[in-house]
């Protein structure tokens, strides 16, 4: 018989060889169990590092993102070794950022090239001396020449002048405060004393009670919510500059003061701005003190509604619910144009109203994107093809306006050019989100995300010619706030949030509509309190520059 064959008999082992098998069984069970084990530690571990890798990704790229933004915009040029030693730097100016942007990416080793970089910035172009306008007063200030240069040396006779060397310099007089005395005149009959006294009437004045003039209290104005000059610096100014030592209360009543009578210009700028069809609304955050929470500020909002070639409105509320907007568009049912807040989505309006969202903000992130990008050549195409192919869509909208089209011709213009951009829009889009290499929580994945949630709201403007591509109208009327918060800080009072609204109001309806702020409010506040309500509809801005216009 083949010993290899199976013997159907069966074999009957020796105990100890046995026991040798079943434990060397047993020694490979427990092996096969503590491999499977440490793949599955290994597969976990694999896990935890690509996980761990998109969280250092997206922490990379937020930490790159809040330095450009900190450094400005020459600063995106830079790799992620110069913005870090910018960092270590005590105080960074815009020229620094700027000359390192001019260097380039550092090299491995610095110390060898100190000498070529200051030649390089020695090289750079000088601006140049501004010219100086014409129109200015001109006032010579001769500078004679020395005494021993008014003889001859030689002969000893008088030098003659023979023309200057002349430079110019932009000089100033300094600001002049004066008291003006008001005079009314008192008469009376020498012979009828019956007739008693009769006195001149008071001059029509925006606080008749006030220490200061019109002009003095619009000046205190201007130089807060134009010029973003808080008033305790003003109040400063004028100690140090002028030796006038008036309370700073005084001064903040006067400006309230202003703000109060504003309110209802505003409620009537308010009904002509819903009357339209098109609002666009932006909200931005303020600091407010309030007496229950004393060394800490609540946060307020200022609530923005604008319309090109309308006024700007302004309403401050002490939060930034839904129900804000809800209320202000209760019975509108136009275009409303907003960003991306969730509050702006739904229940807002009548049932006609169509919500726009900004093509601007989606762009916004495509740049944020591309900016935090760690390495200098290694941008994402596809994030350059998004943004080159919005910036045509802008670009359209910009040719219209040097072409001065009407809204209609401008509507038949992007009919014939923006489809087919869309179209590769769209289908980029959805291609880079399939791709799987786009990390979804990374600000590029956002960006994506953002955009396609948001495609039918931000390709609106197909359907309706007067939705432009972005609110940029709206954002830059937040502007003075965001500045002004930095400088002011924050409001005394939430019962001054509406005032200020009303100030703001006025300040940026003016700066929009090109009318002279300082005039307007000299030709309307005076007097403003004895007005009739219906008398206000002819001093909004939007009515003032119609009348300037004629």
């Amino acid at each position: 018989m083949n010993p290899t064959s199976k013997s159907p008999l069966r074999v009957v082992l020796d105990p100890v060889a046995a026991a040798i098998i079943a434990q060397l069984k047993q020694t490979i069970a427990t092996h096969d169990q503590i491999i499977f084990a440490k793949d599955a530690q290994l597969l976990r571990g694999q896990q935890a590092l690509a996980t761990y890798e998109m969280l250092v990704q997206k922490l990379e790229e937020e930490l790159r993102l809040e330095r450009i933004r900190k450094y400005g915009k020459q600063s995106e040029k830079l790799s992620d070794l110069q913005l870090k030693l910018l960092d270590l730097e005590p105080a960074v100016s815009s020229e620094e950022v700027a000359a390192e942007s001019l260097r380039g990416p550092l090299p491995e080793s610095t110390e060898n090239n100190k000498a070529a970089d200051k030649k390089r910035r020695d090289r750079q172009n000088h601006p140049g001396r501004n010219e100086l306008p014409a129109n200015l007063e001109r006032i010579d200030k001769i500078i004679p020449c020395a005494p021993e240069f008014c003889t001859c040396g030689k002969c000893g006779g008088d030098t003659k002048v023979i023309g200057y060397d002349i430079s110019e310099v932009l000089d100033r007089k300094p600001a002049a405060y004066f008291v003006t005395r008001i005079m009314r005149e008192k008469r009376a009959c020498a012979h009828c004393i019956e007739q008693g006294v009769v006195t001149a009437p008071t001059p029509v004045r925006i606080a008749p009670k006030s220490i200061f003039s019109d002009e003095t209290i619009v000046n205190f104005l201007i130089g807060k919510y134009c010029d973003a000059t808080p008033l305790y610096r003003q109040h400063a100014g004028l100690l140090r500059d002028f030796d006038i030592d008036v309370a700073l209360s005084t001064i903040n009543d006067s400006v309230l003061r202003v703000g109060e009578l504003l309110i209802p210009i505003l409620d009537w700028m308010k009904r002509d701005l819903l009357a339209g069809n098109y609002i666009q609304a932006d909200e931005t955050y303020v600091g407010v003190q309030t007496p229950d929470r004393k060394g800490k500020n609540h946060t307020g909002y200022f609530w923005q509604y604008s319309a090109p070639g309308k006024g700007v409105v302004f309403d401050f509320e002490m939060t930034r619910s839904k129900e804000v907007p809800k209320a202000f568009f209760k019975n509108y049912g136009g275009i409303l144009h907003t960003d991306g807040y969730v509050a702006y989505e739904k229940d807002i309006g009548t049932k006609d109203l169509i919500h726009a969202c900004c093509l601007a903000h989606s762009r916004r992130k495509f740049i944020e994107a591309i900016k935090v990008q760690t390495k200098a050549h290694a941008v994402d195409a596809n994030l350059e093809r998004v943004v080159a192919l919005m910036d045509e869509l802008f670009a359209i909208d910009r040719e219209a306006r040097e072409q001065k089209l009407s809204l209609e011709d401008r509507h038949a213009l992007r009919q014939e050019r923006v489809p087919a951009i869309l179209a590769e829009l769209h289908a980029l889009l959805f291609a880079m989100q399939a791709s799987g290499t786009i990390l979804p929580k990374s600000i590029a994945g956002k960006a994506i995300f953002y955009t396609l949630a948001r495609w039918e709201k931000l390709t609106r403007f197909m359907e309706h010619p007067v939705i432009e591509l972005s609110t940029n109208w709206a954002e830059n009327s937040m502007r003075p706030i965001a500045i002004g918060r930095k400088n002011w800080l924050h409001l005394g009072s939430k019962e001054a949030g509406p005032k200020i609204a009303a100030i703001f109001s006025i300040v940026e309806s003016c700066r929009k509509l090109n009318i002279p702020i300082r005039q307007y409010l000299l030709d309307v506040l005076p007097g403003l309190a004895d007005r009739s309500i219906q008398s206000l509809a002819e001093l909004t801005p939007a009515a003032y520059a119609a009348r300037m216009a004629k």
